[in-house]
């Protein structure tokens, strides 16, 4: 066994989950944390990592986050905020969801308790201002978006957030669109707990959003790829014709023609 082998071996054998949270209200957060040692998560199988945003924003979501994903040594990395309290699901019933992920769907990177699907159908399991109990959507179900308000991470899958997004909205439908341009799959799943807050769609969060879109748009848009010893099309409705045979001698001829460029 190599020393990165043992190193890694160590650090899962030490840490099943890692809690990490961007902190404002210390009040708040100490309930939530409070609520995690009662269900379970207690320490040393489990570690806690916080960032002060308490006297001004020092860390964005996406900066914040990308330094816990970076760090944490749990095989999960939670990702959530200070208003969610655990209620009867603790360790135990996470425990069983992740393995249930890896026989069932081994491709999940990110698990969530609410998001929206391919056809934009919402899928939920959580009790919040807007619910109690509320269940909607067959689940686990496999989704294009993931809610903020907790994330549960496979360490493994090596996820990060956008570095030219920013702010604090959306950080969750980036996160799942990482993951599955790398090949793994956003669910939700079984977790039920209680969110204190129904959300905020306020002016930065409409700038969010078209700072999401407008990096996606530049992201996904169609390319020519030239590598040393081939090229192809990447994204775009012509991607797979552009690529075959034919098409990418047509699009060579084209290039030539008009003295190369992108």
């Amino acid at each position: 066994m190599s020393e990165i082998d043992a190193a890694a071996r160590y650090r899962d054998e030490e840490v099943r989950y890692s809690i990490c949270t961007l902190v404002t209200r210390w009040d708040d957060y100490r309930e939530m944390r409070a609520s995690f040692l009662a269900a379970g998560f207690v320490e040393p199988e489990c570690e806690f990592l916080t960032l002060d945003n308490a006297r001004d924003n020092r860390f964005d979501a996406f900066a914040g986050l990308n330094l816990f994903l970076s760090t944490a040594r749990g095989r999960v990395i939670i990702l959530c905020h200070q208003d969610i309290r655990l209620l009867d699901d603790g360790i135990d019933r996470l425990d069983a969801i992740v393995a249930e992920m890896d026989r069932q769907h081994a491709d999940w990177g990110v698990l969530g308790n609410a998001g929206g699907d391919a056809a934009g159908n919402l899928c939920i399991r959580i009790s919040d201002p807007h619910g109690e109990d509320v269940r909607r959507g067959r689940l686990p179900s496999r989704v294009r978006s993931l809610d903020e308000n907790f994330l549960a991470v496979r360490r493994s899958a090596n996820l990060a957030l956008s570095a030219d997004v920013g702010g604090f909205h959306l950080y969750g439908a980036d996160l799942c669109l990482i993951a599955d341009l790398l090949g793994y799959g956003a669910y939700v799943v079984d977790f039920h707990l209680r969110h204190l807050s129904p959300g905020n769609a306020d002016a930065s969060f409409v700038a969010a959003r078209g700072r999401i879109v407008a990096k996606y748009r530049r992201a996904l848009a169609a390319r020519w790829v030239t590598t040393t010893c081939t090229a192809f099309a990447a994204g775009g409705f012509f991607a797979g014709w552009a690529s075959g045979r034919r098409g990418a001698k047509l699009v060579r001829g084209v290039r030539k023609w008009f003295g190369g460029g992108r």
